[in-house]
C-alpha cells in the first residue's frame, strides 16, 4: 500500500461542481482516521505473538489445506504467519519503510507453499483470513479506546482491503511462477529418467525412484516402440510432439501408458523416437502372445512412418534391452514404411542384427542371379518370394503372380540351376529365405 489514505475527491480546476464537499472537512476526517488507524496498529504490533497464535489456530480449524503443514511443522508455519503480520501491520503505520519487505514476504510465502503443494485457494484464503482478523482487531482496539473513533476507520477501510487484495495478487503470481518452475523441473527429471532407462544407463539403485516418479511398476512387463520416418523423409525430434497418434489412455494390458488415462512416455533420440509400452501382468508372466500384435494394429501411423516393437522384457531395469530390441525391429521395417513386431519377424531381425553377414549371405546365395538381365533376375526373385510366402505352394504363388503353376515351377528350377541350391532341402530353403530378406532389408 503506497499510502494508507488516498485522496478520494480530486480538486477540480476551473468551474466548481455543484454542491462540492468542504475540502477542510474531508482533509480533517482523513487525517483523524489515519491517526486512529496508526494508534490501533501500534497496539497490534505490540501483541503480534498473540495475534499470530490466534491466526494459526484459525487456519488449522477453518482451512483444511493448511492442516498438514501445521501438523508437520507448526513452528515453521507460526514463523511464516508472524513474519507476514509484522510486515503487513507495519505497512499500515509506515508504508514506505515496510512496502518492499512486505512484498518480498508475500512472494516468499507464495513460492514455498507452491513447493509444499498447498493449494493456491488455501493460501489466498489464509491471507484473507489474516486481513479480516487484523481489521477486526483494529476495530476492536479503536472501540475499546474510544467508541466514537470507530466511525473514522470507515475512511481507511478501502485502503486496508485494497492492501489485502494487492498482496493476494502478489502471492498468486509468485505461486504460479513457482508452479511453472516446479512443473518444468519435474518434467525435465522425468525426461532424463526415461532417457536413462531406455539407454540402459540408470543405476539399479535408482530404479525404485524411477518407478515412483513415472508411476510405473518396477517389476512390470514392458516393451519399447521405436518410430522413425522413411529414409530421406523428415525426422521427428520434438519430444512435445510424438510422431504417432497413439491412443491417449490405454490401460495396462491394452498398450501404452504410465497408468490408466495417463499420457504416453516418449523419448526422442537422434534417429528415432521411443515410447514405453506397459504390458499386462508382472515380471515372469508370459503374457498374451498376441498383445504386441494388437498394439501394432492400434497405431495410427502416417504414410511412410516406420515403427518397430521389440520383445517383452521383465522390469524397468530391462528397458535398455527392450530399446535395443525395438531398434532391431525398426531396422527390419520396409523402407517404404510399416510396423514390425520383432517376435513375428525374427529371421529378418537376425539379418539386420549383423548387416555384414547378411550381405555376405545374399551375395553367396543370390549373386549368380546378378549375371542375368535385371528384368529376368527380378522375375525370378519375385517368383521365389511369392513361392516362399505361399508356404511352398506353386498353385497359390501362381495366383498371386497371375501365371500358371507350371510357370512358377519352371522359374524355381531355373533358380536352382543357376545357384546350385535345392529348394526342397531344408538347409538351402532357410539360406535362400534369409538371403532374400538381406537383399530386401539391406539394399541401399
Amino acid at each position: 500500500m503506497p499510502q494508507v489514505v488516498r485522496t478520494r475527491i480530486a480538486v477540480p480546476h476551473g468551474a466548481h461542481p455543484a454542491a462540492p464537499l468542504p475540502r477542510s472537512f474531508r482533509s480533517l476526517a482523513d487525517r483523524a482516521a489515519v491517526e486512529v488507524l496508526h494508534r490501533a496498529a501500534r497496539v497490534l504490533v505490540a501483541s503480534l505473538p498473540v495475534l499470530t497464535d490466534r491466526l494459526v489456530e484459525a487456519l488449522y480449524a477453518q482451512e483444511p489445506g493448511y492442516r498438514a503443514a501445521i501438523d508437520s511443522d507448526r513452528a515453521e508455519v507460526w514463523q511464516e504467519v508472524h513474519h507476514s503480520l509484522r510486515h503487513n501491520v507495519g505497512s499500515l503505520i509506515q508504508p514506505r519503510e515496510f512496502r518492499d519487505a512486505a512484498h518480498r514476504t508475500s512472494r516468499w510465502i507464495g513460492e514455498i507453499r507452491a513447493e509444499q503443494g498447498v493449494p493456491l485457494d488455501a493460501v489466498l484464503h489464509a491471507f484473507r483470513m489474516g486481513g479480516a482478523m487484523v481489521w477486526q482487531d483494529l476495530v476492536d482496539e479503536t472501540a475499546r479506546r474510544d467508541p466514537d473513533d470507530v466511525r473514522l476507520l470507515v475512511h481507511v477501510a478501502a485502503d486496508v482491503w485494497n492492501f489485502v487484495d494487492e498482496h493476494c495478487g502478489i502471492v498468486a503470481d509468485a505461486y504460479r511462477q513457482a508452479e511453472r518452475r516446479l512443473s518444468w523441473r519435474r518434467e525435465n527429471q522425468q525426461r532424463l529418467m526415461v532417457a536413462a532407462l531406455l539407454d540402459g544407463t540408470a543405476r539399479i539403485a535408482d530404479v525404485g525412484e524411477a518407478a515412483a516418479m513415472l508411476g510405473l511398476p518396477e517389476q512390470g512387463r514392458y516393451a519399447v516402440l521405436a518410430v522413425a520416418s522413411a529414409p530421406g523423409g523428415p525426422q521427428q525430434h520434438d519430444p512435445a510432439q510424438p510422431p504417432l497418434n497413439l491412443p491417449a489412455a490405454l490401460s495396462p494390458g491394452e498398450g501404452l501408458s504410465t497408468a490408466p488415462g495417463a499420457a504416453p512416455l516418449w523419448h526422442t533420440g537422434p534417429d528415432a523416437a521411443f515410447a514405453i509400452l506397459r504390458l499386462a501382468g508382472g515380471a515372469g508372466d508370459p503374457g498374451d502372445p498376441g498383445e504386441l500384435h494388437a498394439i501394432a494394429d492400434s497405431l495410427d501411423a502416417p504414410a511412410g512412418t516406420r515403427a518397430g516393437i521389440g520383445s517383452a522384457v521383465d522390469g524397468l531395469a530391462a528397458l535398455g534391452d527392450a530399446r535395443r530390441l525395438a531398434e532391431t525391429a525398426l531396422r527390419a521395417c520396409p523402407a517404404s514404411g510399416g510396423t514390425v513386431v520383432l517376435d513375428e519377424h525374427l529371421p529378418d531381425a537376425l539379418v539386420v542384427s549383423s548387416p555384414a553377414l547378411g550381405s555376405a549371405l545374399a551375395d553367396r546365395v543370390l549373386g549368380p542371379l546378378d549375371r542375368l538381365d535385371p528384368s529376368d533376375r527380378d522375375v525370378i526373385l519375385e517368383t521365389l518370394t511369392a513361392w516362399l510366402d505361399a508356404d511352398g505352394s506353386a498353385q497359390r504363388a501362381g495366383a498371386r503372380l497371375y501365371c500358371h503353376r507350371n510357370t512358377v515351377l519352371n522359374r524355381l528350377r531355373r533358380f536352382e540351376q543357376l545357384t546350385g541350391r535345392c529348394l526342397t532341402r531344408p538347409r538351402d530353403a532357410v539360406e535362400v529365405s534369409l538371403a532374400l530378406a538381406a537383399r530386401r532389408l539391406l539394399a541401399t
